[in-house]
This record gives structure tokens, sequence and C-alpha cells, in this order.
């Protein structure tokens, strides 16, 4: 007939596992803080645009050009150009590229800079309840911005 008594080792054994997968006290648990984050109070309202600046990237791009010095004669001559120049816009084509080259010497070719200007973003001024706010902004609003207002309590530090 078996013992009521447990064997020590089994006993020993279990008040092993049981120690491992037992709670500790609270005394010895370091107890997590818990973080509240508190919900924002969140609307929608209209600010008056003060000012709408764009701001712009700047490009550059170097091509080469045909660049010609005239010819002294060609430039005392300035009413036959004018002449030349109207029958050109005319279309009465009697004027041939050799023709109007006639006046030009010194042909060269020489890298020419150009620069294009490109909006990429605007910077926007605008008031809200007496105060003045600045943002930047993809595309202009207009006369009125659209803003969200959010309110939230300052947590404790």
């Amino acid at each position: 007939m078996p013992s009521l008594c447990p064997r020590p080792a089994w006993f020993l054994a279990a008040a092993l596992v049981c120690a491992g997968l037992c709670p500790r006290p609270a005394a010895a648990q370091a107890a997590p803080r818990e973080t509240v984050v508190p919900v924002e109070n969140v609307r929608y309202d209209y600010a008056q645009v003060l000012a709408v600046r764009p701001v712009y990237q700047i490009l550059r791009a170097t091509s080469t050009e045909r660049v010609c010095d005239m010819r002294d004669d060609a430039r005392g001559n300035r009413l036959s150009r004018v002449v030349n120049a109207v029958r050109d816009r005319l279309g009465s084509g009697s004027t041939t590229n050799e023709e109007r080259d006639a006046g030009l010497e010194n042909c060269r070719t020489e890298p020419v800079v150009k620069e294009f200007r490109r909006t990429i973003a605007y910077d926007v001024d605008y008031m809200y309840r007496g105060s003045k706010f600045r943002t930047r902004m993809d595309r202009d609003p207009g006369n009125r911005l659209r803003i969200r207002i959010s309110i939230s309590p300052q947590p404790f530090d």
C-alpha cells in the first residue's frame, strides 16, 4: 500500500518548479509604471493668410551657341538690317542664310549658361486669434487657411 506522505525527492522537485513559476511577492517585484496617453481634443478652424512667398529652386543648364561678331560695314547700316528683319517676318523669303550671315565674322561656339526657376514650395504667414504663424506648404492656400487645433494637457515631468 502506498504511503500518504510524499517522497522527499518528488516534493523537493515540485517545490523548485513552483518557486520558478509562482509569482513573487509584490515587494520583491518592480511594479511596472502605467503610461496613460491623454486623448487629444481636435477641432478645425480657418486662419487669415497674411502673405504667401514662393520658394524657388534654381536650375542651371549649359548649352553651346554660335556667337558671331559683326563687321564694321554691317554695324553702320542699321536701316538695311531693319528692312531685312521686316522682310523675314513678312515671309518674303528673299534673304538666305548666307545673306543674313554676310555682315557677320569671327563666329565661334561658346558655352552659355541658362537659369530656370521652378517653384517648389510656398512660405505662408497667417494669423489666428491675434497670433502670427509661419509654415511652408506645397501649394498656395489662397486667402484662408484651414488649420487643425489640438489641445492636450501638459504631462508632469
